[in-house]
């Protein structure tokens, strides 16, 4: 995935120009996986996890099946009730390891998006949200990186209308009494050392 570009502006007859300085030899990864919330009558809720990747040896990579289970821990947690989760398709979402987490957890139901629809996962509205408000900054490091991308999404879980609105462009609904539905996708953004 390439970082986020976005539109600027310069006066009139200069060129605009973002310098990006990068202090770390390679590039680093940022991985977050987060759930959308939705429960008829209360507000949406947005619970996200966050990895950072620096290319150091034994390093965990990305999210493994166990990170999964523990957010939705700590979404069970967090809501207090039983948890329908609507899932994407990514592998590591199927497995027989993450079908043995999901059947140790009576709370949990789960149904899986088809293939590949992107289309049809709120959490993904996120995910282009995120992206496109990160647009021209140049962190320098990736921890800077991270900060920025945990300030931003922080800033999303208290607008409850805006997670809101990621729902009705997918086509899917929330059925009246039901329990908690999480929309649970994942996004990896990646830091390019600067040619």
């Amino acid at each position: 995935m390439r970082p986020p570009k976005a539109g600027t502006w310069s006066r009139r007859g200069h060129i605009p120009v973002v310098t990006v300085t990068v202090t770390v030899m390679g590039s680093g990864r940022v991985s977050v996986a987060g759930l959308i919330c939705l429960k008829p009558g209360q507000r949406s809720r947005l619970i996200f996890r966050m990895l950072l990747y620096r290319g150091r040896r034994g390093e965990q990579k990305g999210f493994r099946e166990v990170d999964y289970a523990r957010l939705l821990d700590a979404a069970h947690q967090q809501l207090g009730g039983p948890i329908v989760l609507v899932w994407d398709n990514l592998t590591a979402h199927r497995d027989a390891k993450m079908r043995g987490l999901i059947d140790s957890r009576p709370w949990l139901t789960v149904f899986y998006l088809p293939s590949y629809a992107p289309e049809l996962n709120p959490a993904g509205g996120v995910w282009s949200h995120l992206k496109r408000s990160l647009g021209n900054l140049a962190p320098a490091t990736l921890e800077q990186l991270g900060a920025l991308i945990r300030t931003r999404l922080k800033q999303m879980q208290y607008r409850s209308n805006l997670l809101d609105a990621f729902v009705p462009h997918t086509g899917l609904t929330v059925a009246k009494g039901s329990a908690m539905n999480p929309f649970l996708s994942t996004s990896i953004l990646r830091m390019k050392r600067a040619p």
